[in-house]
């Protein structure tokens, strides 16, 4: 191997770590959506004020909220498996947490467009969610929706059956209405606190 060679692998490869470095955040994240984590951690966007309505029929939006902390999921009403696996957490959650002093709230958000309040209301008796502590609700419109799914950068894709396939990611909406965190889907919420 001449020397020329050796210097220019050299500076190859220097340059192929450098941008492996750049791309995974100081190989910090090795996903889109590790990296999605740690750019909403480091930079907080804020959420926009879309109305809902909840499963007892009141609108409200996120600036409700201002002050509070709180814990979003987004579900649909006859989600055979994942959406019971978010109802018990946030359920769990919820019994244990200090939503009912105005500290930390909980919003599990339906994005089929198919749910009504009725479905609503039976989502949240399944799973205790009682307002104002617990919201199960939907936008109010599908402007509304759309601005939510792209926010929480939420990709929703029907299963061809009548059905959705989706993530069971927990977003972490602050005292000051920003998108603050992206919880891994699994982690355990502990008291109304990831």
């Amino acid at each position: 191997m001449t020397r020329g060679f050796a210097l220019l692998l050299g500076l190859v490869l220097c340059v192929g770590v450098g941008a492996l470095a750049w791309a995974t955040e100081g190989f910090r994240v090795i996903t889109s959506q590790g990296a999605r984590q740690l750019s909403i951690a480091r930079h907080p966007i804020p959420v926009p004020n879309v109305r809902l309505v909840d499963q007892d029929g009141h609108t409200f939006s996120f600036a409700d909220y201002r002050g509070r902390t709180i814990l979003v999921d987004f579900i649909y009403t006859r989600c055979p498996r994942l959406c019971g696996v978010l109802g018990d957490d946030f359920r769990q959650a919820f019994s244990r947490s200090d939503a009912k002093n105005d500290r930390v709230a909980f919003l599990s958000i339906s994005f089929d467009r198919a749910d009504d309040r009725d479905t609503l209301r039976f989502y949240a008796d399944r799973y205790a969610a009682k307002t104002p502590g617990w919201r199960v609700a939907m936008p109010c419109d599908a402007h509304g929706l759309s601005t939510l799914l792209q926010t929480f950068g939420i990709t929703v894709i029907s299963d061809g059956m009548g059905g959705f396939v989706h993530d069971g990611t927990i977003y972490l909406v602050d005292e000051s209405g920003r998108l603050a965190r992206i919880l891994d889907p699994g982690t355990r919420i502990a008291a109304g606190h990831p």
